[in-house]
């Protein structure tokens, strides 16, 4: 079905008038006219559309709001027909322009991407709900061009990433201009664990929290592990002087309050459990790696070597099963280990200790390294991190969660939940 012509104006046909008397004749509307040879060829609407953008970007002090915003409901009206390369124009013409029609500027930026581009990269009008309402409306392409502004506010972030398309995540990761959320970079790190580039971006994010880099340690690669321990491995100087004259009071009331109990161990300077020491059958930790070398690791001796490092056995198992072993190293600096106690662990584990050529092998050279450059003080900040939010918040509801594979939510639940859920529900 032939759709309707456009209507025209065009002179009343009753007079006889002169050339200078028609240009002067009012226009009227005809709905079933045919719209003549000269504006089928666009020339008109071209110019027209160009003289538009001219009266849009005059300045303001030589013309009103009303005035800009009227040219600009005529030229979208023009611009709805018009042709690729007509739009594109005119996206060109106003987008440094800090008064243009947000409703031009908006439509052009839902457009095919070649127009839209222009206006997503560089338009200074477009605000926040208009990105985030774009956002949701159009292609994972212009979704990328939006995440390369050179500001992109932590709102925008969070309509773009919910999209979770791996192009625009690691665009926005890459834009140091981009702020991110918490909510972002939670959405981002659950999914890292299947996707790497996400984490060696995050790293270099400076909102990263040690909670989001500790964390993330436990599927990251080798070289992303050495950023990590570097950035997230510091001393707990000035929580431990603040926090010192409470530890005797706590102690009085038997350490009644749990919460207390758990924050204390988690600031405290010694690493090794005494009380554990004293109720095990092994007079030293050392004296347990040197059976767990001998017997292999057993469950019991995981959890006896847990219980006198200072941590609980579910962060031990963790440690000690870890593939890549740099957990291992940490386990072994904290308490204080000699670095021979980490080949002795390492051969309890069955893991193997030379290479074919009799050198050390290439994963248990990693772990001394790993071990060499981190200092004792450090090392416990990591451990004691660990042990706190993996354990931490280990409750019954938690623990359905991670059965089920769920992430639970962060004002329900605590942060050391989502790390719990994350890590202990990756295993494979």
């Amino acid at each position: 079905m032939q759709a309707p012509s456009e209507p025209v104006f065009h002179a009343p046909q009753a007079v006889q008038t002169t050339p200078s008397q028609a240009a002067a004749q009012p226009l009227t509307l005809a709905p079933t006219a045919v719209a003549p040879e000269s504006l089928k060829n666009k020339t008109v609407r071209r110019q027209l559309a160009k003289r538009l953008s001219d009266v849009i970007c005059i300045p303001s002090s030589q013309l009103t709001p009303q005035e800009r915003h009227m040219a600009g409901d005529v030229l979208v009206e023009l611009l709805r027909d018009a042709d690729r390369e007509l739009r594109e124009n005119v996206a060109k013409r106003l987008v440094m322009l800090n008064e243009a029609p947000r409703t031009i500027l908006v439509i052009l930026a839902k457009d095919d991407i070649s127009v839209a581009r222009h206006v997503l990269e560089e338009s200074k009008s477009l605000t926040d709900s208009d990105l985030i309402q774009i956002a949701q409306k159009v292609s994972g392409e212009h979704r990328k061009v939006i995440a390369k502004r050179r500001k992109v506010s932590d709102a925008v972030i969070d309509a773009l990433v919910q999209f979770l398309e791996e192009d625009v995540v690691e665009t926005a990761l890459k834009n140091k201009g981009a702020n991110f959320s918490e909510t972002a970079l939670q959405r981002i790190l659950t999914v890292s664990r299947n996707h790497l580039p996400y984490v060696e971006l995050l790293v270099k994010r400076v909102e990263l929290r040690p909670s989001h880099g500790l964390t993330m340690f436990w599927w990251a690669s080798s070289d992303t592990r050495k950023k990590i321990l570097h950035r997230f491995g510091v001393t707990r100087n000035v929580l431990q002087e603040s926090c010192e004259d409470l530890f005797p009071k706590a102690a009085s009331e038997g350490w009644s309050d749990p919460g207390v109990r758990k924050a204390l161990q988690f600031i405290e300077r010694r690493q090794r459990n005494r009380a554990a020491m004293e109720r095990s059958e092994f007079d030293t930790l050392e004296a347990a790696i040197d059976a767990a070398e001998v017997k292999g690791l057993t469950r019991k001796l995981t959890e006896e070597i847990s219980y006198i490092v200072g941590v609980k056995p579910a962060t031990g198992a963790q440690i000690l099963t870890d593939k890549t072993g740099e957990a291992i190293a940490i386990m072994c600096k904290a308490p204080g280990l000699k670095r021979h106690y980490i080949e002795k662990i390492w051969r309890a584990l069955k893991r193997p200790v030379h290479d074919i050529d009799g050198s050390v092998h290439p994963d248990l050279a990693r772990v001394f390294q790993t071990y060499d450059v981190i200092s004792t003080d450090k090392a416990q900040t990591v451990l004691r991190y660990w042990n706190w939010s993996l354990t931490a918040s280990l409750n019954a509801e938690v623990l359905r969660h991670i059965k089920d594979r769920v992430i639970p939510r962060e004002e329900d639940h605590g942060a050391a939940a989502i790390t719990a859920a994350l890590v202990f529900g990756h295993r494979k």
